[in-house]
């Protein structure tokens, strides 16, 4: 699948602040299961600090403004081509070992209903691996309705567990949560997904990686029930929402920020018909 993005975020400021610096983790991961056909990542007025590859394997970039500034703007514009790969991160270059995220963060830590739900959700299950992240990922998706609205930026899993509703954040965090129980490293991922006319979907969207033993990171879509297809474009990881945000920064000065975000993710073919 050829996937096209356009990705804006704009930050508004009163009063101006002093300076901008912001950390981008917006370039697609490199692996089997997706190719970058063009990227371009644009914010008018800044100029580009260091560029390199940390050790998950994703690229960063950051980016600096010097005052006063009004206003930030973070546009993403390329095309991908997709493949489907059932959710294994195949050809991922990284050298960070998969045992550093069993550490847990606020977000993600497991609460004892988080325990309870990962030990009943393995309990019977035999020794496949596997098979156990796909109970976890089950167990995640019955157990968190999804519901927009009920949760914000700074909910983490055991709040939106006990909620019983949320989104693809609380979603991953709940299963990197019951996946750290149940002693398997688990990371969040963040990315865009293609929802077609779906009414309830989320073109900028997030998920959790498992690591299975002989196949590496497999993604888990809880939100979805399914694992990352083609219709997702796979951006970077961390421990949680906050780690592995695309964008992370620090504005200088006091007062008022405005957030705007708009995403679009459309099939090439017919974003060449329009």
């Amino acid at each position: 699948m050829r996937l096209t993005v356009r990705h804006t975020t704009t930050y508004r400021y009163a009063p101006p602040r002093r300076a901008v610096v912001q950390s981008h983790r917006l370039t697609p991961s490199v692996f089997e299961g997706q190719q970058t056909i063009w990227w371009n990542i644009s914010v008018p007025g800044a100029w580009t600090g260091a560029t390199f590859r940390d050790g998950a394997g994703d690229r960063i970039e950051t980016v600096s403004m010097l005052g006063p500034v009004e206003e930030v703007l973070v546009e993403v514009t390329g095309e991908v081509e997709t493949q489907d790969l059932a959710g294994v991160l195949r050809g991922h270059r990284e050298t960070v070992p998969p045992t550093a995220y069993l550490r847990t963060t606020r977000a993600t830590h497991p609460d004892t209903g988080l325990r309870e739900l990962s030990a009943d959700a393995l309990a019977g299950a035999d020794g496949d691996p596997l098979d156990r992240a796909h109970r976890l990922s089950r167990a995640v998706a019955e157990a968190i309705a999804y519901v927009p609205g009920e949760t914000h930026a700074h909910t983490s899993a055991a709040e939106a567990l006990s909620l019983g509703k949320g989104v693809c954040q609380d979603h991953a965090h709940a299963l990197i949560g019951a996946a750290i129980a149940a002693d398997m490293p688990a990371r969040y991922v963040t990315g865009y997904l293609f929802v077609g006319d779906e009414p309830m979907g989320e073109a900028s969207h997030a998920w959790a990686e498992i690591h299975v033993p002989e196949l590496g990171w497999v993604g888990f879509d809880p939100a979805n029930r399914c694992c990352p297809d083609a219709r997702y474009i796979r951006l970077g990881s961390g421990h949680d929402a906050q780690l592995a945000a695309p964008i992370r920064g620090l504005a200088q000065g006091v007062g008022e920020e405005r957030l705007d975000v708009s995403v679009d993710v459309a099939e090439a073919a017919q974003s060449q018909q329009q």
